[in-house]
């Protein structure tokens, strides 16, 4: 693709190219204007109206690798597709109908576009965050939602090809331990703190397999900011750049973990803010929510390790943002705050991996 420096002759050829891939499937396709959506950070994404559609779609959402980036990892939007196409109609798991791809340079892909909303209310500062008893609701519901797609037999989803992740936690598609790359090896000792200490601590007690269990459909980034809801209802699981097959218990420590997540991103949250997050229910309630649906009476083993590994991944990611954000003029309050609020994330991960097992 040319002119990948120009935003606008971009978004023009995504545009053409997004109603090109659309015609394969509806013929009279036509594609509006393309409306930047901001929120992830390793592809493009965009809006659009549809008309022409036999389906009775009037809005979709184009999503397009970075041009001029290898579409590896978490930038392979189409590995994203495969993922959103293999779990769409599966039960309990809402997920955006894919509705063409195309896999020229760069790589995108087109899916429905779903309403609702989105909300972390530990984290988030909004004009209108929703109201307590949504919160609630909304987290009880991911936790159903999370075993649901638990459930999913990856081998029947038509999935089986996909290599499955032992037992470190994933970052971006990669293990961040057992010798791979460690983004926290890329900032400075400020924003480091303890965390070769909690590192070497997660290496020397990973975790065996859970007895007798499969490897699951494991989203990598699953929490209530990462669901679009109608109400209290779950609409979308959205943002699939770090999916994987592997240990079910990285994502269920990780909705856990945003039950107290520590680590704050909003200097200034308003009242309503505060009231949501007062609302989220405890890491023990979402556990049991979980649990219940799931039908099983006690806590997968050694779930500790994995809620210490979520908090040595978050804090690896958001330093990593933070020395990108350090390099402006003017960094962002919000980075750091994260950064200020890291060695008590890291501390609460120690914690967590040597308290008896839940």
């Amino acid at each position: 693709m040319t002119g990948a420096g120009d935003p606008a002759e971009l978004e023009a050829q995504v545009r053409v190219r997004a109603r090109r891939a659309l015609r394969g499937r509806w013929p009279a396709a036509e594609l509006g204007a393309l409306e930047p959506l901001h929120g992830g950070i390793s592809s493009l994404t965009f809006a659009a109206a549809v008309s022409g559609s036999d389906g009775g779609h009037e809005r979709v959402v184009v999503k397009v690798a970075p041009a001029g980036l290898e579409p590896v990892r978490n930038r392979d939007v189409l590995r994203q597709a495969r993922a959103l196409s293999a779990l769409h109609g599966a039960r309990g798991v809402p997920v955006p109908e894919v509705l063409a791809t195309d896999a020229a340079a760069p790589p995108l892909f087109v899916m429905e576009h779903v309403d609702g909303d989105c909300y972390e209310p530990k984290w988030d500062a909004s004009d209108m965050p929703p109201a307590p008893e949504l919160v609630r609701g909304r987290a009880l519901a991911a936790a159903r939602a999370l075993a649901a797609l638990h459930a999913v037999d990856p081998v029947s989803a038509g999935l089986s090809g996909e290599p499955i992740l032992s037992g470190e936690p994933i970052l971006s598609g990669e293990p961040i331990l057992s010798g791979e790359p460690i983004l926290y090896a890329t900032v400075g000792d400020e924003l480091r703190a303890n965390e070769q200490v909690l590192r070497a601590a997660l290496v020397d007690t990973i975790p065996t397999r859970e007895p007798g269990a499969r490897a699951a459909i494991v989203h990598g980034d699953f929490r209530l900011g990462n669901i679009l809801f109608l109400g209290d209802r779950p609409a979308a699981i959205i943002d699939w750049e770090t999916w994987t097959l592997g240990d079910r218990r990285h994502d269920l420590a990780w909705l856990l973990m945003f039950a107290e997540p520590v680590m704050q991103r909003e200097p200034s949250r308003g009242a309503g803010d505060l009231a949501a997050d007062s609302a989220m229910p405890a890491a023990g309630e979402l556990l049991h929510e979980y649990l219940r649906a799931t039908g099983e009476s006690g806590a997968p083993a050694q779930l500790d390790w994995f809620l210490a590994a979520a908090r040595y991944k978050l804090g690896a990611a958001l330093a990593a943002l933070i020395k990108r954000g350090r390099r402006r003029e003017e960094p962002g309050p919000g980075l750091e705050l994260a950064a200020s609020t890291s060695p008590a994330l890291l501390e609460r991960g120690l914690a967590e991996l040597r308290s008896p097992a839940r």
